[in-house]
């Protein structure tokens, strides 16, 4: 299957930094979580309400921070180019994503071999992020909802009274863990599929991969890349 070449424009160190943030934030909240939902160690209880809390907070700053970076920084907004946009492009409909929903919808469902080369977020995948910030905004309102210094604030308690009280906040942020575990494993299913081991390798090792360019000026494939990069990370 071809595939564009694998730069890192499309993924600065400083982006990829975030990204691992997230990594880390999310796995502590996925653990500290269980601890406090299923508490079988009482005497780590107080430290898992600390880390729980700790990561949301990192996990809300590092999304609005991303998100500001996304509207001012530029990146390459296809792969296959050095050529750099405002990343915020990225995420938004654009040329090289024409049609493509359903191919890529097909492909991912198995009732299609190959997927169309796309831009450096096909449609299925913006769709999917574009529903994270959101998810996390409504996580975090259920979980605050339930720590004590915040339950009183006044979005908490219109929540709370709005879903009928403090148990159904809690089934409701439960339900939310379970959603957002679903997400990563397709979030990791969306990388794997469409960039493969040289996506994961840029990604983490910021290692570049060759394979066909693309100018986003004339929306069409320019070459081929056959080098073979170092890696800058080691």
């Amino acid at each position: 299957m071809a595939h564009f070449a694998q730069y890192r424009e499309a993924h600065p160190l400083p982006f990829i930094i975030f990204h691992y943030i997230n990594l880390g934030a999310f796995l502590t909240l996925l653990i500290s979580g269980i601890f406090i939902h299923y508490p079988w160690l009482p005497m780590v209880m107080g430290m898992a309400r600390g880390a729980h809390i700790t990561a949301a907070i990192v996990l809300l700053i590092n999304l609005f921070i991303r998100i500001f970076l996304a509207l001012f920084v530029c990146t390459a907004t296809s792969p296959g180019t050095r050529q750099m946009e405002r990343e915020i492009k990225a995420w938004l409909p654009q040329p090289e994503n024409r049609h493509q929903f359903i191919p890529w919808l097909k492909y991912y469902l198995f009732m299609k071999k190959e997927h169309p080369l796309t831009a450096k977020f096909n449609p299925v995948q913006k769709l999917a992020y574009m529903f994270l910030p959101f998810s996390f905004l409504f996580m975090a309102i259920t979980g605050f909802a339930m720590w004590g210094p915040t339950m009183n604030w006044v979005i908490c308690e219109a929540f709370t009274n709005l879903v009928g009280g403090l148990m159904n906040v809690r089934i409701i942020h439960y339900a939310m863990m379970i959603v957002n575990i679903i997400f990563l494993i397709i979030h990791l299913y969306m990388v794997i599929t469409e960039g493969g081991i040289p996506l994961i390798k840029l990604m983490f090792l910021q290692r570049e991969h060759g394979g066909y360019t693309y100018d986003i000026e004339t929306h069409a494939i320019s070459g081929k890349d056959e080098k073979e990069y170092p890696k800058l990370l080691s």
